[in-house]
């Protein structure tokens, strides 16, 4: 008996849904930092065993659209549940309960009563703390599981998969069994480039900045890779060039070593920052970027 179908994982920003999916699949598909909206695009990884096929969507964080870009992202949280098998709802376990997480129960309850809860983080709570906080959500909505893991340490990882597998249905496999992800290279290597900034820039930079690949060549030992980093205002672009080049070379250098252990060649990568005024609200511009990340 094969089973297959997609299965959503949302949440508030930080929560985790991006290293759990990583750790699922083995391969780095979402990037990953401490600051918020990291994920801005929907985004599938593909699971294969012999018993069946899961597709993850990652999903952005759910918060407060302020910009077009914002919009955008909570719409694709919104598609994310159109034809999903299953909902995985992350929820930090060391943090406290608020507006933000009634609002995504309200959510869930509107939209997705299939919905396994996973309480993320637990290598960073006392156990005591464990079993009040599977009550309190028990209480809040019918959750097929409630399980308890820890995405960074692969805590209950694997009773995870088997669990999702469980409320699956039989169907056949919708992708060859060596894919990992729907997005296409450029993409991936893209993002790798923003992890490397979202990692040496200031708390203010994130939100404001993206990254475009404006040439992409793989020849037979050697991918050269022509990179546009951009910012809204000037004062961005020196904060990410740094002093004498130096945080720019910094990104460069650390982006480089993960493109080459993806791509399996040597790199050549030409990193530029330009400044874009108001980009999140610039819908041609972000037109652009998701052609981009679709390879359309």
């Amino acid at each position: 008996m094969f089973k297959s179908g997609y299965a959503t994982l949302i949440g508030r920003p930080n929560c985790g849904k991006s290293t759990l999916m990583n750790q699922l699949l083995g391969e780095k598909v979402s990037i990953v930092s401490d600051k918020p909206q990291t994920t801005r695009d929907r985004i599938l990884g593909i699971l294969t065993r012999p018993t069946g096929q899961i597709i993850f969507i990652d999903t952005p964080g759910i918060h407060k659209p302020a910009y077009e870009l914002n919009k955008r992202m909570m719409q694709a949280v919104h598609d994310s549940f159109e034809g999903t098998d299953l909902v995985l709802l992350l929820v930090d376990a060391g943090v406290s309960q608020g507006s933000g997480d009634r609002f995504v129960l309200n959510l869930i309850k509107e939209r997705a009563p299939k919905t396994l809860l996973l309480l993320n983080k637990i290598d960073l709570i006392r156990k005591d703390k464990l079993l009040p906080l599977i009550s309190f959500y028990s209480n809040k909505f019918e959750f097929l599981e409630i399980v308890p893991i820890s995405a960074l340490k692969r805590d209950n990882l694997d009773l995870l998969e088997s669990l999702i597998f469980k409320h699956l249905p039989e169907g056949p496999a919708y992708y060859p069994e060596d894919d990992f992800t729907d997005r296409p290279e450029r993409f991936l290597v893209a993002e790798l480039v923003r992890e490397k900034v979202l990692q040496y820039t200031r708390e203010e930079l994130p939100y404001s900045t993206t990254v475009l690949i404006s040439n992409y060549e793989d020849r037979e030992r050697l991918v050269l890779i022509h990179c546009n980093i951009f910012v809204e205002k000037e004062s961005q672009r020196k904060i990410i060039v740094g002093r004498q080049g130096q945080t720019l070379k910094k990104i460069g250098i650390e982006a480089r070593k993960d493109i080459e252990d993806r791509v399996g060649k040597q790199v050549y990568l030409d990193l530029y920052v330009k400044v874009k005024s108001q980009w999140r609200d610039d819908c041609r511009f972000l037109d652009s970027l998701r052609r981009e990340a679709l390879g359309s």
